[in-house]
Formats: C-alpha cells, sequence, structure tokens
C-alpha cells in the first residue's frame, strides 16, 4: 500500500511526524513524504528533530507569501508529485492552507484522503482565520476522518458525514511529546537553564493569531504586566512570533522589567521541554491546549472562542477572551488560588493516550485489505 503525507508547517509537522514513524515501521507499506515548506526554517527543525527526509520538497515559501500564492503554489507542486506516485492515500493533517491544497490536489487525481485531526470547529469561519475554512473544505473532500475525539466526531456527523467514514484516534501531537520530552534536558538558551522553575512561578506566553494583533493583543501583554507587577515570585518566558506586528507590541509593552524575558521562538524540543517545566501557559495556540495537560499545566487560553472544547469542558483549559479584565483576573485566580490550579492540573487530558498514529495506520491498512 503506497500512503503519502503531505504537510507544510511546523505544527502540521509536529503532529503528522508520529504517523510518518509508524508507516516506515510497518511492513506492507510504502512511505512517501511530501512537504511544501509552507513555512521553511521552522519546519526544517521539526525534520530534523524526528530524523525525517522527505521525498519531495515543493519549497513554495516566499517572503510575504499571500494565501492565494501559497494555494496555487502548493496545488501545482503537489498535483505533479501525485500524479507521478500515484499513492493509494494521501495523508493531511488539521488546518493549514497546505492541507486544504493537498485535499483538493488528491480529490482531483482521485487519490483517497485521509485526514488527520478532523472534526475541529470555533463555528465561526473567519477565526480562526484561515484555519476554520481550511478544515471545513477539507473535510467535504475526505474518505477517512481521523477524529482526535468525541466531541470532533460529533461535529463532522453533524454537517452529515458518514459514521462509518470518522475515527476516533486521539490525538498525534501527544504521540510526538514521547519522543521529544526529557528530565535531564539541557536548552540551547541559557536563560531557560537558569530560571528557577521550583521555587518561581514561570508563565509561558505564546500569542501570534492574526485576529489577535492590535489591541486584543494590547490587553493580553498589559494584563500579563501587571500580574508580573503584583507577583514577585512570579516570571514571564515570551518566545515571540517572528511577525514584526507582534514584537512590536510586545517590545511597547513588556520590555525593560528584569522577571520578564523575550526570547527568540524556539523549537519544536525545547519549546515542549519548556511547557513540561513551568507552572501555567498563556496562549492563542491551538496546539499548546493540547499539549499542556499532558504535563498537569493549565492552560489560559486568550482568544474569543476556541475550536478544541474539549480541554475547557475537561477543566485542563479555561478560554479567557481578550479583555484585559478577563485576561487578569484568570491568571490572577490561579495564581491566588491553590485549590483552583490544583483542579485544572489534576485534571485528565482529553486528547489522549499517546497511541493515535497507530490506531491510524492500523484503520488505513484494515480498510485497504
Amino acid at each position: 500500500m503506497k500512503i503519502m503525507t503531505v504537510f507544510g508547517t511546523r505544527p502540521e509537522g509536529i503532529k503528522m511526524a508520529p504517523v510518518v514513524k509508524e508507516l516506515e515501521k510497518r511492513q506492507g507499506v510504502e512511505s512517501i513524504v511530501c512537504i511544501t515548506a509552507q513555512h521553511r526554517e521552522m519546519l526544517d527543525q521539526v525534520l530534523k528533530v524526528f530524523h525525517i527526509e522527505p521525498d519531495y520538497d515543493l519549497n513554495i515559501f516566499k517572503p510575504g507569501q499571500t494565501l492565494s500564492e501559497i494555494t496555487t503554489r502548493a496545488l501545482m507542486g503537489l498535483e505533479e508529485v501525485i500524479v507521478k506516485e500515484k499513492p493509494d492515500v494521501l495523508l493531511v493533517q488539521g488546518d493549514t492552507t497546505t492541507v486544504f491544497a493537498g485535499a483538493l490536489a488528491a480529490f482531483y487525481q482521485r487519490v483517497k484522503i485521509g485526514h488527520v485531526e478532523a472534526g475541529l470547529r470555533s463555528g465561526n469561519l473567519y477565526s480562526p482565520y484561515p484555519e476554520e475554512a481550511n478544515r471545513k473544505l477539507a473535510g467535504v473532500l475526505t474518505n477517512y476522518h481521523f477524529a482526535p475525539t468525541i466531541r470532533n466526531k460529533e461535529n463532522l456527523l453533524k454537517e452529515g458525514y458518514l459514521e462509518e467514514n470518522i475515527y476516533i484516534t486521539g490525538n498525534t501531537v501527544i504521540d510526538a511529546l514521547k519522543y521529544v520530552v526529557k528530565d535531564d534536558y539541557i536548552f540551547n538558551v541559557d536563560l531557560l537553564n537558569q530560571l528557577d522553575y521550583e521555587n518561581k512561578r514561570v508563565i509561558l506566553l505564546t500569542s501570534h493569531r492574526r485576529e489577535n494583533i492590535g489591541k486584543p493583543m494590547e490587553n493580553i501583554f498589559s494584563a500579563i504586566k501587571d500580574i508580573i507587577l503584583k507577583y514577585e515570585d512570579v516570571e514571564l518566558v515570551f518566545p515571540m512570533h517572528l511577525n514584526p506586528k507582534v514584537r512590536e507590541i510586545a517590545y511597547g509593552i513588556l520590555s525593560n522589567h528584569d522577571r520578564i524575558h523575550l526570547i527568540e521562538p524556539l523549537d519544536y524540543e525545547p519549546m515542549a521541554n519548556l511547557m513540561s517545566k513551568v507552572h501555567l501557559i498563556v496562549t492563542d495556540s491551538g496546539g499548546l491546549q493540547e499539549e499542556g495537560p499532558t504535563f498537569g499545566v493549565p492552560v489560559l487560553v486568550v482568544r474569543e472562542e476556541t475550536e478544541r472544547p474539549e480541554g475547557i469542558e475537561a477543566g485542563t483549559a479555561k478560554l479567557l477572551g481578550t479583555s484585559y479584565e478577563r485576561v487578569f483576573e484568570g491568571i490572577d485566580l490561579l495564581l491566588s488560588n491553590e485549590e483552583e490550579y490544583k483542579n485544572m492540573a489534576n485534571a485528565v487530558n482529553p486528547y489522549g493516550d499517546g497511541k493515535a498514529a497507530e490506531r491510524i495506520v492500523d484503520i488505513l491498512l484494515d480498510e485497504n485489505k
């Protein structure tokens, strides 16, 4: 059986890597890896960590690229590879523009499509943008919907997809953490080795979403700065996104404080190990909502809605929104109320047991005997 995996960004690479590694282990499978490199440097870091050598690298990244440019370059490049290789199944992961282009390219060549991490929905087509549209558009073309959770399956059923084509697998992001997190990990950023994780309460902040740039991000950063001023045992680490607009807001509000550490973006491996050590995560990222609970670290989500409500329902995450008041109060509650903190830290991660990739490959092989 010939299975082709397609991905183009760091989050896709992290979540598809366990599937690629599982395919490599199986007899009777020819695994083909094709990357679009919609992101370049950040994706290369992931390939290196997981020791993945792509068979095809479309290398479509260009500075200042628009969504239309990414879509068309990916679509044309993938068509050429699919026509040449003629895979039995093409796997895409998540909700990037590469996912939509990959599904469309496979559909045009009448190749079956497997969607890893299917069924996530925020209910707002423009938030997250363009991800909500990408995953819905890919879903229309998909033959195998690999849903991480029961909620994801229910979303797909509501949209009219056949139950026989939907499989609950858990999320491969949990599988990926097993590869990289180590008790004796040494960071290549010396500051992170020097932080006192035992006696200080270290908050990890990530913020980059398009819809948060501007006033929402100013609110988030201002609230966090006031939290730092209120609690002398709290430190902040913010690996800043490369987007110059994000950095401008960060430097304007968060610079020049000895307990606020603005650092360069971290590769996946150090980021995962940092998550395992911190006291609290404040984020507008999707992936961190799934990863943090693996380590018993509460996650506060600074967005107006989330396509990952399972964490909210399980108590591993809280949706704060982006107003100054709600962000400040949400963080303040967990720092001042030990019982509230423990309730979140001890909640069970709803995103799986680390065997999602194994299930996905089993399903593909069973269905194509």
